[in-house]
């Protein structure tokens, strides 16, 4: 008997029907073995319980759609868990933070299946690798511009590109001239969402020693102490398309760093990227406030 064909053969049967209901010994069946020994070797191929990968599959589409802005209930309901809190528990499990946040940065893309073959003769290639610094960051002091937006069908993604089309270099200069600001770099600041309404403030600030002289109109905040995972991107600020870059760099942290990291997202802190000034040949770089997981 070929143990790897069978656990796969029950592995795309789960694929195709993710949304039924779908229990182990029906699985076992499918690959040919009692329950008990199916579970067995399914944990030894693929390295997790059979029903926490059928969790994990279930979340995998349940991105999409969240990133679609399709109600998180609705959501949670077609793949099977019975409330929002269920869901976004083990959502977090796995994602390393709550729906919500996700939807502010998530590649909103399907992550692929176990291929036990694949994996078997080693043709996994190309994947983007990156260790983040882990710091302590003191609290510190933003002050700058304020866009007020939402999760909610996605509006924040076009709003908050716009919002930086219209950032003028005079706009800028402005902060770091008027300001009492403590380097030349510009952060784009979210924070965090309401988790009824998805709405949230993204600040474009410098970090500042104090308010004093702070002109009114301007968003000011006290950023609390916390520890970042601060990932480098492959772009500099210089670089005229960095925005690509800075995507995959969100996508490797949700979809790769974090489900494997044994973190997850501080919920209640605000996440950031950092700008440096555009002559510096320095590289952008997103500071994530993390924890350990608690089942870690």
């Amino acid at each position: 008997m070929n143990y790897r064909a069978c656990i796969q053969a029950s592995i795309d049967y789960i694929e195709e029907h993710l949304k039924e209901d779908l229990m182990a010994e029906a699985l076992a069946s499918i690959a040919s073995f009692s329950a008990y020994h199916y579970s067995r070797v399914f944990h030894a191929y693929v390295g997790k319980p059979v029903m926490e990968y059928i969790r994990c599959r279930r979340l995998a589409y349940a991105v999409v759609e969240l990133a679609q802005g399709k109600r998180i209930i609705d959501i949670a309901l077609e793949y099977g868990f019975e409330t929002h809190n269920g869901f976004g528990k083990a959502f977090r499990k796995i994602y390393g933070c709550s729906p919500e946040q996700y939807r502010l940065h998530g590649s909103g893309q399907v992550l692929p299946k176990v291929d036990l073959f694949l994996l078997a003769n080693d043709h996994v290639r190309g994947a983007m690798m990156m260790e983040p610094q882990i710091v302590t960051k003191p609290a510190f002091k933003v002050a700058g511009y304020e866009l007020k937006t939402t999760t909610r069908d996605n509006a924040c993604n076009q709003e908050i590109t716009a919002f930086w089309d219209r950032m003028t270099a005079e706009r800028l200069d402005m902060l770091h001239n008027t300001l009492q600001s403590v380097s030349e770099a510009e952060l784009g600041v979210c924070f965090p969402a309401d988790a009824a309404t998805g709405d949230f403030s993204y600040v474009i600030a410098v970090e500042v020693s104090d308010f004093n002289g702070v002109p009114a109109g301007l968003f000011t905040a006290d950023i609390p102490e916390a520890i970042y995972a601060i990932f480098t991107t492959p772009a500099n600020d210089g670089e005229k398309n960095i925005a690509p870059a800075i995507q995959a760099t969100w996508k490797y942290i949700h979809d790769t760093w974090f489900p494997t990291s044994g973190y997850e997202f501080a919920e209640g802190q605000a996440d950031f990227e950092w700008y440096p000034c555009s002559n510096s040949g320095e590289k952008v770089k997103i500071y994530i406030p993390i924890m350990k997981k608690q089942n870690a």
